[in-house]
């Protein structure tokens, strides 16, 4: 018979009362909602680690995710809420004259700017941090980024930098589309570790797949450890009714919590405070956090951070620095602990805003919802400065109402970054993009046309990486035998073990990476080299 109660007869594996009995202890385990809450999780997080306790099925042809490609490379989304004044921040310096005529009270005069190129373009100094970035060759500006016909609603402009839809309402998100086709079946084929983590904000539309959130929020990593004890919910069979689908769902999401909540917490501990940052500043926590989890190699490969604030209707100018000051110091500090710990040629940073500010200033010492503002990249893989696109020509006498027209499409930049720095391969991407297509603008990196997991043709090797069980395979499929070197990398390139040495015959091959290793492998992302005499071949793998 199926029991239609509230779901209080779900048991915790680690009870000790009597079955369908509701103490406070055992609520606290086994309450969705109030766990998220006291846990410092929202969003229910999508993922799980190999070895979480549910099943976990040999992954399918798609489950090759972030994690597999051939790249190490991580993307950091910094979202300035409340729709960031790029006019402030990215001063047009050759169209001054325009700029301080239509913001006599706001505007930054020559002495409180730095310049980013004589003549050209600045930064107001309370963004003074950056500029050891903009000259190690660490930073790059796209001006005018936006889309055609800007909205100027904060819920619908986010909505769309994230859904990446122009003109239709669409609950998906462009990297929530990209994980929805890597991971059709998340809950029984997981991934390694979390596709994307959000710090210190509610789950945002970005990581909304069709069927599935893949987004993982985190507020505060420290309270995770008194939860880790408590090993999740019994996968029994549920009654075969309506309820019982319910209590499964319910049952195999808390699960996923658990599970990542402990990657999380094991990959935090695993890495060292860097101690440059801020104290009592939530931007510099947050950053703080990712760096923490980037250096105890957790393998996740999207972050998104929030510095809120931005909608600086009135008494701007003290507002607007304090939030750039607050940003400069965090990004800075940021690459300086990923210096430190050899991570900073891996990790690129770029921000986003629902829209920018009108050029001209109100009557009330700020700016109203504008159209365009600059995006900024950070990172060592940038390779050098500068700027991309151009900045949009600002009219002699603008109107009040006055907005300019983007000159970079935002959705081109979410391409080239998806296609170049994560090295997504071109269609898939285009997918994710709704269908748009985008040739890939010059930021300065490229993956090559590398393209991960891409099947061999029958006339050279071909490898992806599989999970089962909590273990990690090599699957190879070898034209012709040969002799091969399969050597074991970490994650900053120290040689862990040789797991091949000898000649490999024609057919398939499947290596157990623990068992091969020879040594004791700790949690964590590594990369695997395969040495043959047609060539080499690379990509970076999760040990659980």
């Amino acid at each position: 018979m199926c029991d239609t109660h509230q779901p209080n007869n779900i048991k915790a594996t680690k009870t000790t009362s009597k079955e369908g009995v509701c103490n406070p202890d055992e609520h606290k385990k086994w309450n969705r909602r109030s766990f998220l809450q006291a846990l410092g999780l929202v969003g229910g997080g999508s993922m799980m680690l190999a070895n979480t306790n549910l099943t976990v099925s040999r992954p399918s042809p798609l489950s090759q995710a972030l994690s597999q490609a051939e790249t190490d490379n991580i993307l950091i989304i910094c979202r300035f809420g409340g729709g960031n004044d790029g006019y402030n921040t990215i001063i047009p310096v050759n169209q001054y004259d325009i700029y301080a005529n239509a913001r006599p009270l706001i505007k930054i005069p020559p002495s409180e700017f730095i310049n980013l190129e004589e003549n050209e373009y600045a930064m107001p100094k309370p963004m003074n941090k950056l500029e050891n970035l903009w000259g190690d060759g660490q930073m790059k500006v796209a001006h005018g980024v936006g889309y055609e016909d800007q909205t100027l609603s904060h819920f619908r402009g986010t909505d769309i930098w994230a859904n990446t839809n122009l003109t239709e309402e669409e609950r998906s998100g462009f990297m929530g589309r990209y994980f929805q086709r890597l991971y059709p079946s998340y809950i029984t084929d997981p991934p390694p570790s979390p596709p994307s983590i959000q710090i210190g904000s509610l789950g945002n539309l970005i990581f909304r797949g069709p069927e599935n959130d893949f987004s993982f929020a985190i507020s505060d990593p420290g309270r995770l450890e008194q939860y880790i004890e408590s090993q999740g919910y019994s996968l029994d069979p549920a009654p075969d009714c309506t309820y019982g689908d319910r209590l499964n769902f319910i049952r195999e999401s808390t699960n996923v919590t658990y599970t990542y909540a402990e990657a999380i917490f094991d990959a935090f501990n695993r890495s060292t405070d860097f101690g440059g940052y801020l104290e009592d500043d939530s931007f510099a926590r947050q950053m703080r956090i990712v760096a923490r989890l980037i250096k105890g190699n957790l393998g996740t490969k999207v972050y998104m951070v929030t510095l809120g604030g931005f909608d600086t209707h009135n008494n701007q100018i003290q507002r607007h620095q304090q939030l750039l000051n607050s940003f400069s110091e965090g990004i800075s500090n940021f690459y300086a602990d990923l210096q430190a710990s050899g991570w900073d040629d891996k990790v690129l940073t770029m921000t986003i805003s629902e829209f920018g500010r009108r050029l001209v200033e109100n009557g009330s010492l700020g700016t109203d919802h504008g159209t365009v503002a600059p995006m900024m990249f950070f990172g060592t893989g940038l390779n050098g400065n500068g700027f991309i696109g151009e900045h949009p020509e600002l009219p002699t006498n603008p109107s009040v109402g006055y907005n300019a027209e983007q000159t970079n499409d935002f959705r081109q930049i979410y391409s080239t970054v998806m296609k170049e720095w994560l090295c997504i391969p071109a269609d898939t991407v285009n997918q994710a993009l709704l269908g748009a297509e985008f040739e890939s603008l010059d930021l300065g990196f490229t993956c090559g046309g590398v393209s991960p997991n891409i099947p061999g043709d029958g006339e050279t090797l071909s490898h992806i990486v599989t999970y089962d069980g909590g273990q990690t395979f090599i699957n190879i499929n070898n034209p012709e035998t040969t002799h091969v070197d399969i050597t074991l990398f970490n994650i900053i390139g120290q040689k862990v073990a040789t797991l091949r040495n000898e000649m490999l015959l024609e057919g398939d091959h499947i290596i157990d990476v623990k068992e091969s290793a020879g040594t004791r492998l700790s949690t964590g992302q590594y990369v695997y080299r395969i040495e043959t005499g047609t060539g080499e071949f690379s990509r970076s793998l999760m040990i659980s």
